[in-house]
């Protein structure tokens, strides 16, 4: 591919000859004389002069700089410009596709697909059920009866959409199912990683709003409601009927418990276990740090014992007694 027709489709300023032929993509670190490579942050700014791509996506900051190693196309976003890449290439570098929907899928006669989806090896879509234009099912996908996904969606190998949700009646030391009578409902522009879970509603739709893109082995419990282009990183664990706002993220393993809200703009540490309702944006953490095993013993000694020193100084303060280790030194 020249660099020429990337600019041309993609936009930018190149820097260098527009004939340069570019064989892959790779990072800067390990490019070669004949790859396109890009820098996204300041901070491996020291990769730029020791590569050897023939060309780097750079911003106008580091325009100067990449020029004393080569071409260089300048753009405001680097990493976006990547991502755009990305998709350009795929579909200029494509294998010749298969039949849109393999002979191996089963789909009931009642269930809607648009002309345009694309079904997989193995997948199985229910009674009722919708795919919308532009949707590709991976391999193995399960789309329950009458649940919906949306348009230009991408549902990745494994995932289980409509499985029954977690519900139970205890009675008599017996737990009785409650039947799930909801569907779910995903909404445009969403891609699920591979092997993820999302659970039917129980009288209620679980709801996966626009541009929400989740990643491997996440499990979505049922009648959830999560927002506009929100994000979730591997293992994250959302438990039933949490409500999650528009342009959140949530980082690897963390878990949300059920009933909650998160507000819109809300970040999620990775491992971090939401206990409580958060209504402000902004970033949340809820980690204790690792550590040698031993050290880790003690702060987690120390940490078990804070409600006697917090009912102490409780009781100092009743007494109006400042406390010795807090007055001030002569």
């Amino acid at each position: 591919m020249l660099l020429g027709d990337i600019v041309k489709a993609l936009g930018g300023s190149l820097h260098g000859s527009p004939q340069t032929s570019i064989q892959k993509l790779s990072p800067l670190e390990t490019a070669g004389a004949g790859d396109l490579s890009f820098l996204s942050h300041p901070k491996y700014q020291s990769h730029l002069l020791q590569s050897h791509a023939a060309c780097v996506v750079v911003t106008p900051q580091f325009k100067e700089l990449a020029l004393t190693r080569g071409a260089c196309i300048v753009t405001e976003d680097p990493y976006h410009y990547f991502a755009k890449l990305t998709q350009f290439w795929k579909k200029q570098t494509a294998a010749a596709t298969g039949p849109r929907i393999h002979p191996s899928a089963v789909i009931d006669p009642q269930a809607e697909i648009a002309d345009t989806a694309i079904i997989g090896p193995l997948c199985v879509v229910e009674r009722f059920a919708k795919v919308g234009a532009h949707t590709h099912l991976k391999s193995r996908v399960t789309l329950g009866e009458s649940c919906e996904i949306g348009q230009r969606c991408i549902v990745h190998s494994g995932v289980v959409i409509g499985a029954d949700g977690f519900g139970f009646a205890l009675h008599q030391g017996e737990w009785e199912k409650i039947e799930q009578l909801g569907a779910v409902k995903i909404g445009n522009d969403v891609e699920i990683g591979a092997n993820t879970c999302i659970d039917r509603g129980a009288l209620q739709d679980t709801i996966i709003e626009d541009g929400v893109k989740l990643d491997n082995l996440i499990q979505i419990g049922h009648n959830v409601h999560i927002g506009k282009h929100t994000a979730m990183a591997g293992c994250v664990g959302v438990a039933g009927s949490a409500r999650i706002g528009a342009h959140c993220t949530v980082g690897g393993g963390a878990i949300v418990l059920g009933h909650l809200a998160l507000a819109d703009g809300v970040h999620i540490s990775a491992a971090t276990v939401v206990t409580r309702s958060i209504s402000q944006p902004g970033h949340y953490t809820g980690l204790f740090p690792i550590d040698d095993n031993a050290t880790w013993e003690k702060n987690a000694a120390s940490l078990k014992q804070l409600h006697k020193l917090r009912d102490r100084l409780k009781a100092l303060e009743t007494q109006h007694l400042q406390p010795p280790f807090l007055e001030p030194k002569s």
